[in-house]
């Protein structure tokens, strides 16, 4: 009896019903992700909140250029190998432009409609097509290309115990997936006839090696082999908020359609169709600001329909629901609900918490897809010739790449740049971290800063004064340690012998 009074949640009451659970996670998805995808689709068609919610998640976490990859190929020193960085980071540029097999979109494009997929279906794949592919002509001198798949062309419906294959994912005794079972075609375009899937007889599978397929997924489960929407939990929060919107925006187009009535007297008045002695007439007044009622009969008066609309407590409820939605789908609520309204300090400190949300999603994205995107690409420039690595050096740190995701923007320009100026100076952070922060890549940077100044130089245009000591927003006319106007370029400061 001690043991079952020591968790009072575990006791199931009149008021609060027991929860039920569906065996692993497998059994949980193979159950609900069809319909939650299906839901999940529809809403991202028609729902101006879901609509702009996934949109956010894509901005947050690929952005508009894609997961930032900056190579650091590395030799048995542990040194980067410039040179090499050089070759693949030109590669690459080159590649991004047509990576895919369709050659609709370049590889920030593709990045976001597969992130787009990921957390609205709860997972997506992709096709790696290395060296030469029947039918196939690569896009660019490096032989890989890439083939994007929708999870409809991965059936929930597919599983076999003898062979280890469970809705489709055929895994060895480790749990390690090793051939995915795919559709030929899509099963919902309209040039499938649907008697090829009757019986439970599928005849247009094909079975693909793990090793070309790069399935993404939101799991929440140890095992779990199919992903789940990140729509999962607020779905029906979002139906019944859609659908309760809705009704007021009838209510108060109802509402806008009312204008008055007129009281006639007592209900002895309106005997035998007459009113004081007088036939019933159709009466048609057009309302006007400032009209006046100057044909009402005895006894008559005017009355309005009170309608309560708009509704005053709309906003506030509305605004509750979106809290929860945005928690549910790691978005922040400024975002979600489009109200910015609240103090410096408090805007930061939802951006810096949320950020950290978009951070575990996005490194999410990069453990499944960018990185191996990544490696297979660099794999693919080795055995197409494309890269050249100098004779004795080690291949092992050739992959070795930073990723660099969207970094959180800055609220106040000048107290960021401020900060990031001092962090810099007392050596608690490099330059080169301050700039991919930026979301750029400080190799270019410097080439961009070198040229620029450069150029100003030849035009004879005076540089920036010297850093050293110096706050942003101040006077940049006097050097901030002697209060001397600042030297030109480096190369007009008079050389130790001529002082």
């Amino acid at each position: 009896m001690a043991m079952n009074a020591a968790y009072e949640a575990a006791d199931a009451t009149r008021l609060r019903r027991r929860a039920r659970d569906f065996g692993s996670g497998n059994s949980a998805v193979a159950g609900s992700a069809y319909n939650v995808r299906t839901q999940a689709r529809h809403l991202g068609r028609n729902h101006d909140i879901v609509v702009g919610a996934l949109r956010t998640l894509v901005q947050n976490v690929i952005g508009p250029n894609g997961i930032g990859i900056e190579p650091q190929p590395r030799d048995e020193n542990g040194e980067i190998m410039e040179d090499v960085a050089e070759q693949l980071s030109q590669l690459w540029r080159e590649w991004c432009k047509r990576p895919e097999v369709s050659r609709t979109h370049d590889y920030a494009s593709m990045q976001r409609l597969k992130a787009l997929t990921l957390f609205r279906d709860g997972e997506v794949l992709q096709q790696d097509l290395l060296g030469p592919v029947q039918g196939l002509e690569h896009s660019t001198a490096v032989p890989y290309s890439i083939e994007l798949i929708e999870p409809d062309l991965l059936p929930l419906d597919y599983s076999d115990a003898s062979r280890n294959i469970l809705n489709a994912v055929e895994c060895n005794a480790w749990g390690r997936a090793v051939a995915y079972w795919i559709f030929k075609q899509h099963p919902g375009d309209p040039l499938i006839s649907n008697s090829n899937f009757s019986s439970g007889f599928v005849p247009d599978l094909k079975r693909v090696s793990a090793d070309m397929i790069r399935h993404t997924k939101l799991i929440d489960r140890i095992g779990q082999r199919r992903g789940m929407s990140i729509l999962a939990s607020v779905l029906t929060r979002l139906e019944d908020l859609k659908d309760y919107e809705e009704s007021e925006r009838i209510a108060a187009k109802i509402a806008a359609c009312m204008a008055a009535y007129i009281i006639k007297g007592s209900p002895q008045d309106y005997e035998g169709g007459s009113t004081n002695g007088k036939p019933h007439e159709k009466r048609h007044m057009r309302f006007e600001p400032g009209m006046i009622f100057d044909d009402l009969m005895l006894g008559e008066s005017v009355g309005t329909i009170d309608t309560k609309r708009p509704n005053a407590n709309l906003e506030p409820y509305r605004n509750g629901q979106l809290r929860a939605t945005a928690s549910g789908m790691s978005v922040s609520f400024s975002s979600l609900s489009k109200n910015y309204q609240g103090s410096y300090s408090s805007q930061r400190q939802e951006l810096v918490e949320q950020y950290g949300a978009y951070g575990v999603l996005a490194f999410e994205y990069i453990s499944q897809d960018a990185r191996p995107t990544w490696e297979r690409f660099v794999s693919a420039c080795l055995l197409g010739g494309e890269l050249v690595v100098a004779r004795g050096k080690s291949l092992r740190g050739l992959y070795d790449a930073l990723y660099l995701p969207p970094q959180m923007p800055w609220i106040d320009p000048l107290k960021e740049a401020e900060a990031m100026a001092l962090l810099e100076d007392h050596a608690l952070m490099s330059g080169s971290e301050i700039v991919r922060r930026r979301g750029a890549d400080p190799r270019s940077v410097l080439d961009q800063v070198a040229a620029w100044l450069k150029r100003k130089a030849q035009l004879g245009i005076p540089a920036p004064s010297n850093r050293a000591g110096f706050k942003l927003g101040a006077d940049p006319s006097a050097n901030p340690d002697t209060g001397a106007p600042p030297a030109r370029y480096p190369s007009d400061e008079p050389a130790e012998a001529d002082l």
